[in-house]
């Protein structure tokens, strides 16, 4: 592949490896936690004859659109997880091997698991052979077949336990690129590129789901450059191709300009809905395989887990055991780093703008509504209560005949119309509040934390309530407490 696009390849791969293992592992990261009982949620195809029974496709398609100006070759690359099902077996005292349920060893437990191998299959095709009626002969095919591997489980003296066990299913699969040239006053091509699943199922194998992973590609996504091309983005682009893009036909998947901001000669397209030039958080101390989380949240919570489940978690798979060694080993600057950034002022400072970095006389003074602001890094820099236009709030509110203020004790009670199903949880606990608020639509919120919250230091300490309306709380009377 040619130097200049490499650079926006590496980019746009270190984007599509949080596609590629989006919901790979999952916090605990033990293979027994319920939440890793179903996993490969994006861009599975199965074999066409499992499409009807496990809801899944078989077929991805991607189409964008390319000015190709100097540009004349296409490089594509497709990658995908291929299953590798995995059982632990012990050594007995005849030398003979038995599958048992898990290995219990001094630093790790293994456990089965199904194993994600990283594959990839590559194109590298001029782009006048990919025109009209040629484009049939470039079919790219590849073909995974069958197979089992051994690989010895053994002690710190080097003496054989037992052996991990994994099978491979086979595999084959198409790429089908063609190029279609538009008609209008600029030159401009469709690129269309296919991804097939083309296995044919086992007469024995069965029609559920987990059968049919076995023989499917996961994470399914493609990364396509043209040097030398320009691109047109499909969110947003120029006001003479937006019917051309609005023609455009994906299923199953999303293409957007990848690479650094500004470039536009590399494609991700991914089955997980982004935004153009993507880019993973510098913050991010690693992959953490769970980006319906919060890294600092995983983090705290991994390094919570008890050593028993640390050593399941790296036998169950060898990036889970990584995650483990990373909290575990990661800097407390890092951790600090994990509060993230103020992003939307970029444009202003000409860098990302971070709490900590704003000097002391940034920090406002204590509100009349009793919300303290403790000095010192990490706290809340602004408040709606300090700005001139905003509504004056009360420092108490009257609920149910009493008065309520900083320091009051009450009862969660939300109601339906709260939208956020995690106050139902919330029903009936005691918390105290430590604030009365205001938002800038007039509206008045109590600012609280829950009583037995093993968290509320960190929480008063940081700035971090639970928000309810008075509506939503009960005062709980001295005699109740």
């Amino acid at each position: 592949m040619s130097n200049p696009l490499e650079n926006g390849f590496a980019q746009a791969r270190t984007v599509a490896d949080a596609v590629l293992f989006e919901g790979y592992v999952l916090y605990p990261y033990r293979a027994s936690a319920a939440k890793n009982q179903l996993r490969w949620q994006f861009g599975v195809l199965v074999p066409p004859a499992w499409t009807a029974t496990t809801g899944e496709h078989a077929v991805q398609r991607t189409e964008c659109l390319l000015e190709p100006r100097n540009g004349d070759r296409l490089h594509a690359e497709l990658r995908f997880l291929h299953v590798r099902r995995r059982t632990v077996e012990r050594l007995d005292a005849d030398g003979g091997y038995t599958e048992v349920p898990e290995l219990d060893l001094p630093d790790r437990v293994l456990v089965p698991w199904d194993e994600g191998h990283e594959e990839r299959v590559l194109i590298h095709e001029s782009l006048a052979e990919l025109m009209g009626d040629q484009a049939a002969v470039h079919a790219v095919r590849f073909d995974l077949p069958a197979a089992v591997e051994y690989e010895p489980v053994t002690d710190a003296e080097g003496r054989t336990l037992g052996r991990l066990v994994r099978h491979r299913q086979r595999l084959t699969g198409e790429l089908r690129p063609s190029i279609e040239e538009l008609p209008g006053p600029y030159r401009v091509l469709r690129l269309t590129v296919s991804v097939h699943n083309t296995t044919v199922a086992p007469e024995s194998a069965g029609t559920d789901r987990e059968t049919a992973l076995a023989h499917s590609l996961i994470g399914t996504h493609l990364l396509l450059g043209v040097p030398g091309g320009r691109f047109l983005s499909l969110t947003d682009p120029p006001e003479w191709a937006r019917p051309a893009a609005a023609s455009c036909q994906n299923d199953h998947t999303w293409p957007v300009l990848a690479g650094p901001p500004g470039t536009d000669d590399v494609i991700l397209s991914s089955p997980i809905i982004l935004e153009d030039h993507p880019a993973v958080a510098e913050e991010s101390p690693g992959p953490l395989y769970d980006a319906t989380e919060i890294d600092e949240i995983l983090s705290l919570r991994t390094a919570a887990l008890t050593e028993r489940e640390k050593r399941e978690a790296r036998g169950t798979d060898a990036r889970a055991a990584d995650v483990i060694e990373l909290v575990d080993d990661m800097p407390e600057a890092v951790r600090e780093r994990l509060h993230g950034a103020i992003r939307g002022l970029r444009e202003i400072t000409g860098d990302d703008l971070r709490v900590e970095d704003l000097p002391g006389e940034a920090l406002p003074p204590a509100p009349a509504t009793g919300l303290s602001l403790p000095e010192g890094p990490g706290h809340p820099w602004w408040d709606p209560a300090q700005d001139a236009g905003a509504t004056e709030v009360p420092a108490v509110v009257v609920i149910d005949g009493e008065t309520v203020r900083a320091g009051s004790r009450v009862r969660l009670t939300p109601g339906a119309r709260r939208s956020d199903a995690q106050d139902a949880f919330l029903f009936g606990r005691h918390a105290t509040v430590e604030a009365v608020v205001g938002d800038l639509d007039g509206e008045t919120h109590l600012a609280v934390v829950v009583d037995d919250d093993p968290g509320t230091d960190v929480r008063r300490a940081q700035g971090r309530f639970l928000y309810f309306k008075p509506d939503e709380v009960a005062p709980l009377r001295e005699e109740a407490t």
